[in-house]
């Protein structure tokens, strides 16, 4: 049943005068319902909401979520629960609180989120409450405090007649909301399916089942639950109850990533960098990790600014390395920290500033960061600094005490003594290790990559034969903007001897993948004679291609050749840029 139908059927009745008042439809729209014919209830519910009420919007926005008596619309239900919800209706502002968290038909919002469950938990929807509760647990959407969420978890089981603070401090209570969780995922709730997922696969109020885990979590996903395809994608990836398929890991993540989920945004980052089930990319892998450092994840941050030190992925930018670094130190990141105190040390990307230096190493030292195991380096050059009066007062007493705090650790400082070095993330020669294996396995993208390094001396001494052995390497491989670059090298003779035929050669390959400069640049040969026969219709349709392609130089060219072609050779031109455009759209 479409929306114009129940418009039409609302104005026929409103032309005959038959309208009832709300309430008297919305009870009729109920007893349909209960009797399963749910085109009718729709019918009611409609034309209830249509004058306001609030009860019937919300069961109207349920038939739209279900696809009950009407075609599912994920949009229409949220407009309905939205109307009900600012009339201060609880259930739809718990109901607008999940959607929000779940990004099911809408962005995922956190912050929305919270914003409707609280709305709803303040009238005492219990399930709002537990769900603010969660929130303010895991700090989603709202900052961590585990005070509001032990006191939303005492309301929740105050209402299920739980002694106040079991669910929050022993767990009780929790099989009871499995229960309630179950009876909704079994009606279709993707939120309810997701929450009983990541119950089995903790634990938490049933017997643990990492299998029955998976099958929820694919109940949910399939529903577009960007935080179940998350789950789901990290069961497939460390083969959890299912057997590892890294494939499927990439393919959940995505789907989650692409809505935004901002830990899906990481993942997805890191397995284009490392070439874990899709092919190695850091410009794809740079993407992603910058959408999830937007949105304030800290190790994307973290992670982002190294790939700035390292020029992987970007254009190597010390500055942007240092600003990506601070963004994550604030946030407590540990290796940030300390890398930040070594990039102050050091005027890397910063003004050289010994006490802010010894400011973030100090925070790094001081922290217990149990997922990072360089805490013993920011113990010792801290000691380094305070040995030497660098950003602090000298002090031999402190220097000793934590320089044993980092021999505790087994950390006894570098051979040369000196505490500047960065970690692995933000050392350019370590990535150009990983550049080069990746190279000479055959990785494409890190050939290019390798070539441009030697072309630029990034990292390494310039080569600029070396440059044009790798950029070849990867151009034989397909790659186009290498391709590009050797065609621009055997036309200045650039690391190679000039040879004008082979620059052609060169520009055509990245020409027919799609490069506008290759386009515009193989025009300008046919155009010259050089490396091939002068031919000014050739001329006309490369540049004709380009211009196609956005390139702004080639449209001023395209005209001045048009300009020299016979009518019928400008009507063949046209015809073989038809051809080439057609034919050379670029590779998905």
């Amino acid at each position: 049943m479409s929306k114009d139908w129940l418009e039409m059927q609302l104005a026929q009745e409103l032309q005959e005068g038959e309208q009832e008042d709300a309430w008297t439809q919305f009870s009729r729209g109920v007893q349909y319902a209960q009797k399963q014919d749910m085109n009718k209830a729709v019918a009611c519910y409609y034309k209830a909401a249509k004058q306001g009420l609030k009860e019937a919007q919300n069961n109207l926005a349920g038939m739209y979520a279900q696809g009950q008596g009407v075609t599912q619309d994920l949009n229409q239900a949220i407009v309905w629960y939205h109307k009900a919800a600012e009339q201060g209706y609880a259930h739809s502002q718990y109901n607008l609180g999940k959607i929000y968290r779940t990004g099911l038909g809408v962005a995922l919002d956190l912050a929305q989120a919270v914003v409707w469950y609280r709305k709803a938990a303040e009238q005492g929807h219990v399930e709002a409450q537990y769900n603010l509760s969660v929130m303010y647990k895991h700090g989603w959407g709202v900052a961590q405090d585990l005070i509001q969420a032990e006191h939303w978890s005492r309301k929740a089981a105050k209402e299920w007649d739980d002694e106040p603070g079991e669910i929050f401090e022993t767990g009780k209570g929790v099989a009871r909301d499995a229960l309630l969780c179950r009876m909704e995922a079994e009606q279709g709730d993707a939120e309810a399916q997701n929450k009983l997922a990541e119950m089995y696969a903790q634990g938490q109020g049933v017997t643990q089942d990492i299998n029955q885990a998976v099958v929820w979590y694919h109940k949910a996903a399939e529903q577009g639950h960007a935080h179940a395809q998350y789950n789901l994608g990290k069961i497939y990836g460390a083969g959890l109850g299912v057997a590892n398929n890294i494939a499927q890991a990439v393919i959940w993540c995505k789907k989650a990533a692409e809505q935004g989920h901002v830990e899906a945004q990481y993942s997805l980052g890191l397995m284009y960098e490392h070439g874990r089930g899709v092919p190695q990319d850091m410009g794809k892998a740079a993407t992603w990790i910058r959408m999830a450092a937007e949105k304030g994840l800290a190790w994307a941050q973290y992670d982002l600014g190294g790939m700035y030190a390292q020029g992987l992925g970007v254009t190597q930018d010390m500055v942007q390395a240092a600003a990506w670094c601070l963004k994550a130190a604030e946030q407590e990141c540990g290796m940030a920290q300390f890398n930040l105190g070594v990039m102050y040390a050091q005027g890397l990307g910063v003004a050289q500033n010994m006490t802010h230096a010894v400011a973030w190493y100090r925070k790094a030292a001081m922290d217990a960061f149990d997922e990072w195991d360089g805490e013993a380096e920011a113990q010792y050059n801290l000691g380094w600094m305070y040995a030497r009066g660098f950003g602090v007062e000298q002090d031999m007493p402190q220097a000793e005490f934590w320089c044993s705090k980092a021999a505790e650790r087994g950390y006894s400082g570098e051979a040369d003594g000196e505490p500047y070095n960065l970690s692995e993330r933000y050392n350019i020669a370590h990535a150009v290790l990983r550049c080069r294996k990746a190279a000479e396995q055959g990785n494409i993208e890190a050939q290019y990559n390798l070539g441009g390094r030697y072309r630029t001396g990034l990292g390494v001494t310039q080569d600029i034969t070396k440059a044009v052995v790798w950029y070849r390497k990867a151009g034989e491989q397909g790659h186009a903007i290498a391709q590009f670059n050797l065609g621009f090298m055997y036309r200045t003779g650039q690391g190679v001897e000039q040879d004008m035929a082979q620059a052609v050669v060169w520009y055509r390959k990245a020409a027919e993948n799609w490069v506008a400069g290759a386009q515009y640049n193989l025009g300008l040969m046919y155009h010259a004679g050089m490396g091939v026969e002068l031919d000014d219709k050739l001329a006309y349709v490369w540049c004709s291609v380009a211009a196609t392609n956005g390139h702004l130089d080639a449209i001023n060219k395209r005209e001045i050749f048009a300009k020299r072609l016979s009518p019928m050779s400008l009507v063949e031109a046209n015809l073989l840029v038809n051809q080439y455009t057609s034919a050379y759209q670029p590779r998905q």
